[in-house]
């Protein structure tokens, strides 16, 4: 006895599509069977197999038989229908009907790739495709929308992922708004000494990047800046930005760094990882763009106080106002980059470590910092006590490979690992010890690279750190460290004596990605990284269409990886752009306004921000442009007014009888 309460009256022709993909399911399953019982249901007009039906000969079987037979439903019997579905639904669509009137039977990762071959295989498939023919026999045409496209963008991040994304953009002529949160734009690649493989100065390579930003016509710069609220939808982002006050008027600055130079007040540099000191008043680095200072509020003892302005007296351009506000501003686009970048482990947790308690103990950015021409040290490498090191341990996976704190590895280390046994070698010509787990080096030129480190007599030992403590009780003010460690290779513990030890940290999300994940509506992953829509097939798009993601906001990576991930995402909203217009998904939430029971449960469930409430109308109304059809509300909806296209109530117990009698 059927569980369905009605059937469609039209006159259903179903054409089944069985592929043997390859051996991936003909090795498993009988496709030439599966494709036979599909065409004893009296529903089914056709059934065939093909060695592979996602080629064009596939495709073409399916086009010819909607063509010359008049078949109106599709099924086909192949892999996941998250890689496959979108290419026969193009081919009904090509065909002249509607895409939705297809439905794609997964025998590949459902049934082959989980049982062994025989018939008990087969029969699965063949309820898989049975329940395919009864669901696709209740599917109705349904229209796809489109948005038009506000041919403006705004990157968020102004570190090399977003100056390359926004620089793509802007030389297509299109207007970008480039937001940074830090007075200047350059992000951590501004703070490094040398880049691997080649050594390039960091700064030489950035800079003229930076300038160039500077100089683009069409990127609207608004650094010190953050962005505070995003509405809207694809095509049409309504974006609210919070200006802060840098308490110096930028049309009247000249930057001739007079009140930098006059301000009596000095604190700690964050641009300098804390080793150095910058004035109240203060440009992050040489070559900041805009290279225009910034008063800190918090340090300004003017506004602690109410005392000095020194940096008012001396300013010959009258540009210092101390009455500046915040400003918000309200931007208008159509797609949004994220890049907001990473922060780098905290290795203070990791005790035995002796980091913040040891001296002459540092983290990978604070060794890139002491290495920079313009560091605290001028490029010198120097203990606590003022003398020049000459032995180094570089320690490897501080933070990464660890499931105390990070499991996931930060794929750079290892070779920043390397790069900071050349600088060293370079500058002191001292010993240096490499303590890792595994060498990865995996990018061009990078084993390369690992070999001429090897020819300079840097000296590896593999396996894990166990502690780093003082030689002596003198240590304590900069004498000998003493590394205790596991060498596999020797099979044996070894003890180290080292002047100065670095810290290889994790690459870790940024301290506010939840706030920001908020605010754009985007997933995170188990690791606190931002989710893409898919790691291989699509990997800077996100679920909120329009909305992408490069750099490590996303994961770890390198320098290339960044940028040709910036380029990427500079492509796909730029191919937005010059189209005009988005189309949007058609499987949506649909709400029965007759059942709505205006308890607003769905509003505050939807993930998307997709559903409203009508306070006219009484009901809560659905945004198709926004929805994802994730169908939270309708599992939410107490009185069972919410549906979701495509997954109607007939559609699935339709599915459910078809695989179960």
């Amino acid at each position: 006895m059927s569980i369905l309460k009605g059937k469609p009256d039209d006159d259903i022709k179903i054409g089944v599509y069985v592929c043997h993909c390859g051996h991936n399911i003909a090795s498993t399953v009988d496709v030439e069977e599966v494709a036979r019982r599909a065409k004893e249901l009296g529903e089914v007009s056709v059934a065939r197999d093909y060695v592979y039906m996602c080629s064009s000969k596939g495709q073409n079987l399916i086009r010819q038989d909607i063509m010359q037979l008049g078949i109106n439903r599709v099924v086909v019997a192949a892999c996941s229908p998250r890689l496959y579905e979108q290419t026969f639904q193009n081919v009904l669509r090509e065909s002249g009907l509607n895409p939705y009137l297809l439905q794609v039977a997964n025998i590949r990762e459902q049934c082959a790739w989980l049982h062994e071959p025989g018939p008990l295989a087969t029969e699965k498939a063949n309820r898989l495709v049975k329940g395919a023919i009864k669901r696709v026999i209740h599917h109705s045409p349904i229209e796809e929308q489109s948005v038009p496209v506000f041919p403006a963008t705004l990157v968020i991040g102004g570190g090399i992922a977003g100056i390359q994304a926004a620089l793509e953009i802007a030389n297509s002529q299109q207007i970008v708004y480039l937001v940074e949160r830090e007075p200047s734009i350059g992000g951590h690649m501004a703070q490094f000494d040398k880049t691997f493989p080649t050594l390039d100065c960091s700064a030489c390579i950035l800079t003229p990047k930076m300038n160039e930003v500077a100089r683009n016509p069409y990127i609207r710069l608004m650094t010190y800046s953050e962005v505070v609220e995003v509405s809207g939808y694809v095509g049409n982002f309504n974006v609210k930005v919070r200006r802060k006050a840098r308490y110096i008027d930028e049309d009247k600055c000249v930057g001739c760094g007079i009140c930098v130079e006059k301000c009596p007040w000095s604190t700690e540099s964050e641009f300098d990882a804390d080793l150095g000191v910058r004035k109240a008043v203060y440009t992050p680095f040489p070559q900041a763009i805009p290279n225009i200072p910034v008063i800190d509020k918090e340090r300004c003892v003017y506004f602690l106080k109410g005392k000095c302005r020194a940096c008012e007296k001396f300013c010959e351009a009258k540009a210092i106002n101390f009455q500046q506000e915040d400003l918000f501003i309200e931007l208008h686009v159509g797609a949004i980059i994220v890049a907001t970048g990473y922060d780098v482990f905290d290795p203070t947790p990791i005790s035995q470590y002796g980091y913040g308690r040891l001296p002459n103990v540092f983290t990978s950015l604070e060794f890139e910092r002491l290495c920079s021409p313009s560091g605290p040290t001028g490029g010198q490498l120097k203990l606590a006590d003022g003398r020049e090191p000459k032995s180094l341990a570089v320690i490897h996976c501080v933070g990464s490979r660890d499931q105390n704190y990070n499991a996931y590895c930060s794929r750079v280390c290892c070779m920043h690992s390397l790069k900071y046994s050349h600088l060293f070698k370079e500058k002191t010509g001292g010993e240096v010890y490499q303590i890792y787990i595994d060498m990865r080096c995996t990018g061009k030129g990078y084993e390369e690279f690992y070999e001429r480190v090897q020819g300079e007599h840097v000296r590896f030992i593999r396996g894990k750190l166990a502690t780093i403590t003082a030689d002596s009780p003198d240590s304590e003010t900069g004498e000998k460290l003493s590394l205790s460690c596991e060498d596999t290779l020797l099979g044996g513990l070894v003890n180290i004596p080292v002047d100065m030890a670095v810290l290889c940290v994790a690459l870790e999300p940024r301290h506010d990605a939840e706030q920001v994940a908020q605010i754009l509506r985007l997933g995170r992953s188990r690791d606190g990284f931002f989710m893409e829509r898919h790691p291989k097939l699509d990997p800077v798009a996100t679920m909120s269409e329009g909305i992408f993601i490069v750099g490590c906001c996303q994961g770890p990576k390198d320098i290339p990886d960044t940028v040709a991930q910036a380029s990427a995402a500079a492509a796909r909203a730029l191919a937005m752009i010059v189209r005009g217009k988005m189309e949007t998904g058609a499987i949506t939430a649909a709400i029965d306004e007759t059942l709505c029971s205006a308890c607003k449960v769905c509003n505050a469930l939807c993930p998307y921000g997709a559903i409203f409430f009508d306070e006219v109308s009484n009901v809560s109304r659905v945004n198709r442009i926004l929805c994802k059809g994730c169908n939270v509300c309708g599992a939410a909806c107490p009185s069972g007014a919410i549906s979701t296209r495509n997954f109607s109530e007939s559609q699935i117990l339709a599915e459910i009888e078809g695989v179960l009698v």
